[in-house]
C-alpha cells in the first residue's frame, strides 16, 4: 500500500470542515449588566457563504499552528489569539492531550464584518480537530466549548436558524419555511464589536433614560419576525428586520448610511447592518433582484465588495475528502 510522501502510514488523513456565515435578522440588545455583558435576543440565520477549515496532523509536541488563504487573509492573526487556534487548544485541554495540529483556513466570509467569520472558523476547527484526533466529543460538550470561545460560536456549529438568548450562546432552533435571498456589502475596514457595544451604551445614555439593565427593556424576539421565518415570507421578514446595534455602527462609520440607502434604492426589500457591522445586509425578493442589488452597490462604489447568498444554510459540516 502506498502512502502520502512525508506522512507516516499511521497518520490520520486531514479533515476539512465547511462553516457558514450568519446574518442577524433581529438583534435586540438589553441594558449593560454589572458583568459588562448585555442580554440578547439574537435571531440568527446562516447563509451559504462559507469558510473552510482543514486540520492536518502535526508532529507530537509541535502544538497548533494556522495559515490562511483568500480575501483579507492578511488581516487574520496567525498566532494563539486566532479563534480557531484557541478552539484547538480548548478541545485538547478538555481531553488532556497536546494540541498538535496544523490548521488551514480558506476565507470567504468577510473579516471583522459582523458575519461571524472568526466564530465560524472556531467552530470549524473544533469539529475538524475532534475528527482528526478521534476524540469523539459529544455534541453538547462541543457546544459548551463553543460557548466558552464566544457568543456566536455555538450557532456557527449548529447553522440553520436559531434564537440566541443570554449573550447569544443559548440556542433554540427555529423553523424556516423557505429560502431567503441576501446581498452583503462588505465595507472598507472593520468595526470592533466591543467598540460598537460601548457606542450603543453611550448613545443610550445620551438619548434616553440610560444604558443599564434597569433602564432598557428586556430583549425579546419579535413573534411576527419568527412567523415570517416559519412561513418563508420575505416581505413580512423585511418589514420586521431590526438591529439595536445599527445606530452605534453608523455613528462610528457614517458611510454605512450611504451603503444602506443605495441598496434600498436598487430594489432591496429591506436593509440593515449585519450584527456589529460594518457589513450591510440587504434582503431581496428573489435571486434576480439580489443580483441587481449587488450590481448597483458595486457600480456606485459604496462598498469594497458585494456578495449574494441564500439562507438558511447548514452549520459546520465535515467534507470528505479534504480539499
Amino acid at each position: 500500500m502506498s502512502t502520502t510522501p512525508g506522512r507516516s502510514a499511521a497518520a490520520p488523513a486531514p479533515v476539512t470542515v465547511r462553516v457558514p456565515a450568519k446574518v442577524n435578522v433581529q438583534l435586540a440588545v438589553g441594558g449593560l449588566r454589572p458583568d459588562g455583558f448585555h442580554d440578547l435576543a439574537n435571531v440568527f440565520l446562516a447563509v451559504d457563504l462559507y469558510d473552510e477549515v482543514t486540520a492536518f496532523p502535526a508532529e507530537p509536541g509541535e502544538g497548533p499552528s494556522v495559515t490562511c488563504l483568500g480575501p483579507d487573509a492578511d488581516r487574520v492573526p496567525l498566532d494563539r489569539t486566532n479563534l480557531a487556534v484557541r478552539a484547538a487548544d480548548a478541545l485538547a485541554l478538555r481531553h488532556g492531550r497536546s494540541p498538535d495540529v496544523r490548521l488551514r483556513i480558506r476565507k470567504e466570509i468577510p473579516v471583522a464584518g459582523g458575519m461571524a467569520g472568526g466564530s465560524a472558523d472556531a467552530a470549524g476547527a473544533l469539529l475538524a480537530c475532534d475528527r482528526l484526533w478521534g476524540t469523539r466529543t459529544p455534541r453538547e460538550e462541543l457546544l459548551a466549548i463553543c460557548a466558552e470561545l464566544g457568543s456566536d460560536v455555538p450557532f456557527s456549529l449548529v447553522g440553520g436558524a436559531a434564537l440566541g438568548r443570554g449573550r447569544g450562546e443559548l440556542l433554540t432552533p427555529l423553523d424556516v419555511g423557505g429560502s431567503f435571498h441576501w446581498v452583503f456589502a462588505v465595507a472598507e475596514g472593520g468595526l470592533s464589536t466591543p467598540a460598537v457595544y460601548r457606542e450603543c451604551d453611550r448613545l443610550r445614555e445620551e438619548r434616553g433614560p440610560g444604558a443599564g439593565a434597569d433602564a432598557v427593556p428586556a430583549p425579546e424576539a419579535s413573534p411576527v419576525l419568527l412567523a415570517a421565518l416559519r412561513c418563508g415570507d420575505a416581505k413580512l421578514l423585511a418589514a420586521n428586520l431590526s438591529n439595536d446595534l445599527q445606530p452605534a455602527a453608523v455613528s462610528l462609520l457614517p458611510a454605512l448610511d450611504d451603503t444602506l440607502a443605495v441598496g434600498t434604492r436598487a430594489g432591496a426589500l429591506a436593509a440593515l447592518v449585519s450584527g456589529s457591522g460594518p457589513t450591510c445586509a440587504f434582503l431581496a425578493e428573489d435571486a434576480a433582484s439580489a443580483t441587481e442589488v449587488a450590481r448597483v452597490l458595486r457600480a456606485e462604489g459604496v462598498c469594497r465588495a458585494a456578495r449574494t447568498a441564500t439562507g438558511p444554510a447548514p452549520g459546520a459540516t465535515v467534507l470528505s475528502p479534504a480539499q
